[in-house]
């Protein structure tokens, strides 16, 4: 699937981020979760919503504190797309 260049270059910065031994498995569900994402919305383009909503629905609540902060220091605005999703019963320490 074609991924959006500026969003695939922010998202290979997050997982870069992240201690050694989480990087495999968060690329691997946040890859599967975006493209099923696109796929969704009916697009053959996964974009920056796509792979937002994957890191917020994959990533354990246990590690959100620190996916906030590889978010944020690679350039995604989560808030653009409603995350953090308070109503959920997500809780964000920034």
């Amino acid at each position: 699937m074609i991924w959006d260049i500026s969003t695939e270059i922010k998202f290979k910065s997050v997982i870069a981020r992240l201690p050694v031994f989480h990087r495999r498995i968060a690329e691997e569900s946040v890859i599967k979760k975006a493209q099923s994402n696109a796929l969704e919305r009916k697009s053959a383009r996964v974009e920056e919503a796509d792979v937002i909503s994957a890191f917020f629905s994959e990533v354990p609540l246990a590690f959100y504190s620190m996916m906030i902060r590889a978010l944020e220091q690679s350039g995604f605005d989560y808030n653009k797309y409603g995350f953090p999703l308070k109503n959920a019963g997500q809780r964000v320490n920034k």
